[in-house]
């Protein structure tokens, strides 16, 4: 089936996930992308028009971590006024324990972002089925979400229409990374990435 012209995209952007892909490949401290600049830029470089972009993140109480609940909110708040789409949950936590090469128990807290993957795929699905998009640009490398991406086909058959989703995800130069399964892979260059940084840093003056 030949795709519509114009293709448009909307982009789902794990906050997270694009983070810890960023911090990996690039070495950036903190989460200091601009998600609509980024999205635009790998729309562009495809052919496809952004019809909007919708982030989604976990965050924490401000009792329990001060410092990261002020810098999502003000980032969060950022990225509404400009026209982001900002969905938050929030973080919950628990102690892991794992067992050292010394045979050591080690116990520390780690905050979980639980429902964040399932709302990003309902979402995918739900704006799907409403045809208010083409292209389903996924920021993420979180295989749960190749579910989606199999019922994005279900949605095209149905409609008998042109439906494509990827998964966006920074390049490793060091070694090679993977997007979701069962989706086109867009490997984002550090050149790329860079130039879709965000000037402001929201973190706290400490």
């Amino acid at each position: 089936m030949q795709p519509p012209s114009p293709i448009r995209a909307i982009a789902f952007v794990d906050g997270q996930n694009l983070f810890h892909s960023a911090k990996a490949s690039f070495g950036h401290r903190y989460p200091n992308y601009n998600v609509r600049k980024l999205a635009k830029a790998v729309c562009e470089a495809q052919g496809w028009e952004l019809e909007a972009v919708r982030f989604y993140t976990g965050v924490p109480d401000a009792k329990d971590n001060a410092f990261w609940n002020h810098f999502w909110v003000a980032k969060g708040a950022q990225m509404g006024r400009e026209g982001v789409h900002v969905h938050t949950r929030a973080l919950r936590y628990r102690t892991k324990t794992v067992r050292l090469p010394d045979g050591k128990k080690h116990s520390f807290v780690v905050g979980d972002e639980k429902g964040i993957d399932i709302r990003i795929a309902l979402d995918v699905i739900r704006l799907a089925q409403d045809k208010a998009y083409d292209v389903a640009l996924v920021f993420s490398q979180d295989q749960d979400l190749s579910e989606a991406a199999i019922e994005l086909r279900r949605i095209a058959s149905e409609q008998n229409r042109w439906i494509k989703i990827a998964s966006a995800f920074p390049e490793n130069p060091r070694h090679k990374t993977r997007g979701i399964e069962q989706t086109d892979w867009l490997p984002i260059s550090r050149e790329v990435y860079d130039a879709c940084l965000d000037p402001r840093d929201y973190r706290p003056k400490t």
